[in-house]
């Protein structure tokens, strides 16, 4: 009820070595969940009727039904709004840490009860999968595009968007540690993992470069690492950036901010080109 939680609970988070196989941060995140239930055992949680393709099934745990509160699965069904008010009732009392997911089209049907949370401080983790434009094994889904904009700037809540599976874990942590609420944005479709010792869900340099900063965030911090190949080419070294959170990331000592976007240095071989 006092909201600690346990000691060294995040020594179980998975850490993921770089160069292994690709891999979505909606799975990646879905282990991290995983090894958290086991040693936080407040955290309680569901999906709106697509457990399966968010990754937030609880496995080893009950699921709550009538008369049965020693579960820790909640099966809202397809009622994203619902499932909101039930998760900002649960943290409003306290003694839990509740979540919720479902696809990320989907934060529009629960908006006004998620905007509750982030006005009354309650600390719900919404977890949203299906990101952006990216294409999973089973082909196009709604492919949410504004959602993104608009929960980033609603005030008083941390959006966190990782770019691989290392960020992805880290998220969770974010999210436990938040007293407030955490969205989470996750990838359908499979991405390289990061270096761990390099990554950082606050903000962080993962390719070193002194002409040019590319920042990018979530699966587009991929397509920025490529960008710094081309531009290698030419001459131009280029620093990639991933920024998934700027709610965590302006908090941090100015030092540490100005260290991580690159002061812009003229390239020897392109002297005059923008």
């Amino acid at each position: 009820m006092a909201g600690r939680l346990p000691p060294d609970w995040q020594e179980c988070l998975p850490r993921f070595a770089p160069g292994t196989t690709r891999i979505s941060t909606r799975v990646a995140a879905g282990k991290a969940l995983q090894a958290l239930a086991d040693h936080v055992p407040e955290l309680v949680g569901g999906v709106a009727n697509v457990e399966s393709s968010t990754e937030t099934h609880l496995a080893g745990y009950p699921d709550v039904g009538r008369n049965q509160w020693n579960g820790r699965n909640l099966r809202f069904g397809v009622r994203e709004h619902a499932m909101a008010a039930l998760l900002v009732g649960m943290a409003a009392h306290g003694g839990l840490r509740p979540f919720g997911a479902t696809f990320f089209c989907f934060s529009d049907y629960l908006r006004p009860t998620l905007r509750l949370s982030a006005i009354m401080q309650l600390p719900c983790v919404w977890v949203f999968t299906h990101d952006s434009i990216g294409l999973g094994e089973d082909g196009t889904t709604h492919q949410p595009i504004e959602q993104l904009a608009s929960l980033r700037a609603m005030p008083g809540l941390t959006v966190i968007r990782p770019a691989d599976a290392n960020e992805a874990a880290q998220a969770w942590a974010a999210a436990l540690h938040h007293s407030g609420p955490t969205v989470m944005v996750l990838s359908r479709q499979t991405m390289p993992v990061l270096d761990p010792d390099t990554v950082d869900v606050r903000g962080a340099i993962v390719a070193p470069g002194d002409h040019v900063a590319l920042i990018a965030t979530g699966s587009e911090v991929e397509v920025a690492l490529a960008a710094r190949d081309i531009l290698t080419s030419e001459g131009i070294s280029a620093r990639v950036v991933s920024l998934p959170c700027w709610e965590l990331f302006f908090p941090r000592p100015p030092a540490e901010r100005d260290a991580i976007p690159s002061r812009w240095r003229r390239p020897a071989r392109s002297a005059g080109r923008c």
